[in-house]
């Protein structure tokens, strides 16, 4: 079963039409927040249950819930080729496992323009309670592929247009001296180890973004903010 925990994924879920089977809330919780979604689940004709919190807690797996836990049908991943249509900019994730830089990601994804996320099958963060938390929302509006092999999934890109852009601290040019050429397909890599070879090797250029530090590379969440919305600035200009 899909399960959003918190205020934030709840409500963008039931303002976008997600399919939910019902919605706990905790005993005793009240204000504002609770009665718009109380309100939003009547006229959807979706169930409320007032439970204890450690219920809310074992629902909750570990994502921070604030009171409120919805329940829907198993997440529905889309498959590439629908969402590879019309679609401008698509971000490829390869292998980040961490849930809370995956739902960042997402969540940054959806606000730059991106259609759709593509993440792996295996050895990677899936979505889970703790990603929906932190896209806080954005899963309602944006699509996610599961992909059985990424590279797979950049040769089929490539094959219907895209430029593939590889986020990566050896990247020949600087992010803000890129000339993206659309429709485009940003990927980045997992945490402290970057992109696999063969993926950068499915890379039409390398992007890095230069430091001024000491340290050489940034949590992987937010050197995909910095490269979407130099993306979205750019393409907004042409």
């Amino acid at each position: 079963m899909a399960v959003l925990a918190g205020y934030h994924p709840v409500v963008e879920a039931l303002k976008a039409g997600v399919a939910l089977d019902r919605v706990h809330i905790a005993r005793g919780a009240g204000g504002t927040r609770v009665q718009e979604v109380v309100d939003l689940c009547r006229q959807q004709g979706i169930l409320v249950r007032f439970e204890n919190r450690d219920t809310l807690d074992r629902l909750a797996q570990g994502a921070t819930h604030q009171g409120m836990v919805a329940v829907g049908a198993d997440q529905r991943y889309s498959d590439l080729d629908d969402v590879a249509s019309g679609a401008r900019l698509i971000v490829v994730v390869d292998g980040v496992e961490d849930p809370h830089n995956l739902g960042a990601i997402i969540r940054t994804a959806h606000a730059a323009g991106a259609k759709a996320v593509v993440i792996p099958e295996r050895r990677a963060a899936g979505l889970t309670p703790v990603v929906a938390k932190a896209a806080a929302g954005a899963l309602s509006h944006l699509s996610v592929v599961k992909a059985t092999n990424i590279n797979r999934a950049l040769e089929s890109l490539k094959e219907r247009g895209f430029w593939i852009y590889g986020l990566d601290e050896r990247g020949e040019q600087a992010y803000h001296d890129v000339e993206y050429s659309t429709p485009t397909a940003l990927v980045v890599g997992a945490e402290g180890k970057g992109l696999h070879l063969q993926v950068r090797n499915h890379c039409d250029l390398l992007v890095r973004i230069p430091m001024a530090g000491a340290i050489a590379s940034l949590n992987v969440s937010v050197a995909a903010g910095i490269a979407l919305f130099d993306w979205k600035r750019r393409y907004h200009q042409q």
